[in-house]
């Protein structure tokens, strides 16, 4: 095996790796901040080392402060503004000639 397939193989790992991290992000939003949360709290231990705790205090999730404009939908009004309906125009056809 030579060098240049194992650098491959740790670029295409690493591609992977971001691609499903951003898809969890995307797809289960809640179960990712659960996740999130679950691990920042593993690494913010009395204890750890510095680095460590640092590393997790970054990843802890920020918390829904409960305004219209953190998108967190428990309210149920920060869904999409409704759009203005227009009325419809009919198509005029020419022949030609």
């Amino acid at each position: 095996m030579s060098t240049f397939d194992i650098v491959q193989g740790v670029i295409i790992a690493l591609v992977v790796a971001v691609a499903t991290y951003v898809a969890f992000r995307k797809l289960l939003p809640k179960t990712s901040t659960r996740a999130m949360a679950r691990i920042s709290a593993s690494l913010n231990h009395e204890g750890r080392s510095a680095a460590l705790r640092s590393l997790g205090r970054r990843l802890q999730p920020t918390a829904a402060t409960g305004s219209c404009g953190d998108g967190c939908g428990s309210c149920g009004s920060c869904g999409p503004t409704p759009t203005v309906k227009t009325e419809a125009q009919p198509l005029h056809f020419k022949p030609r000639s």
